[in-house]
């Protein structure tokens, strides 16, 4: 039997949370990653991705909005370097019926179609292929304070990737007031509280999207908002699928495990609908910006 992969993250509270992050990986891509499935279509469907489109995709994960950019004949790339879990399930998604993710002779052969890399943006350089026409920053900003800092390092690496005027796309967290899951996402701030060093929950800002394109030498065309509602079959469901989000990890330093799944699923409750499911309303806006 393979182990299971447990990896420890350093605790400021004096303890050191334990996360098994094949599970956590699993839980993203089988629950969480989809409420966000409104936000991709919308953005491919604006830009018409199809057959003359090259994705470079930032933060891929578990490679679904990599997928589905694929199945309107998009050439797909995928960097990320946080999750190598995550990138593991992206590889037997773009790489299928290849047990390891990694690909057959025949998969190799379309390597220019589809590839996934495990690093920064600069590891996905190839001179032997064409430009990307358009680079997708889709974790939204905006929940976090900082949430923002990483991805303008990440955008000064891919742009120069990009060709002459490409889309970049950035997503961020839509208004409080329209964001039921704010509500909910309060509970890691409030538990982590006395973590100094760990970041704070605050509302997502009108600019700050804008801003973060200004830094990396973007030009702002054209904005939308979409509506991505969080649903999920139960409470258990929920609070595993907000959990793999990374989120609540400074909370679960803080305190424990037990202590945010209790205070997660009393958040939840005013959410839940009489048969059990969980529902929560969100708006998430994207900014399309162009390189020079």
């Amino acid at each position: 039997m393979t182990p299971t992969l447990v990896r420890q993250h350093p605790s400021h509270a004096g303890t050191t949370p334990r996360v098994d992050l094949r599970a956590r990986a699993r839980d993203w891509s089988e629950i969480q990653e989809r409420m966000l499935v409104p936000l991709y279509e919308a953005v491919y469907e604006r830009l018409d991705v199809g057959g003359g489109t090259r994705v470079l995709g930032l933060g891929c994960g578990s490679g679904l909005a990599l997928l589905m950019a694929a199945s309107r004949g998009a050439a797909v790339t995928g960097v990320d370097s946080r999750f190598p879990e995550r990138l593991d399930l992206a590889r037997r998604r773009l790489f299928p019926g290849t047990p390891d993710g990694h690909g057959t002779a025949d998969t190799h052969a379309r390597a220019d179609a589809v590839r996934v890399v495990e690093g920064a943006p600069r590891d996905a350089a190839d001179p032997s292929l064409p430009a990307f026409t358009l680079v997708t920053a889709f974790e939204p900003i905006g929940c976090l304070a900082g949430d923002s800092d990483g991805l303008a390092e990440l955008l000064a690496q891919a742009t120069p990737l990009a060709g002459r005027g490409a889309a970049v796309v950035l997503a961020g967290w839509g208004p409080p007031e329209r964001c039921a899951t704010t509500s909910v996402l309060r509970v890691a701030t409030k538990l982590a509280d006395p973590l100094r060093s760990a970041g704070s929950w605050r509302p997502a800002l009108r600019d700050d999207l804008e801003e973060v394109a200004q830094r990396a030498g973007l030009r702002p065309d054209g904005s939308g908002r979409v509506a991505c509602p969080f649903g999920y079959a139960d409470t258990d469901s929920a609070v595993r699928g907000l959990l793999s989000t990374g989120l609540f990890d400074a909370a679960i330093a803080a305190t424990d495990r037990e202590q945010v799944d209790k205070e997660l699923a009393e958040a939840l409750h005013p959410h839940q609908r009489p048969d059990g499911t969980v529902w929560m309303p969100n708006v998430f806006r994207y900014l399309i910006a162009r390189t020079p």
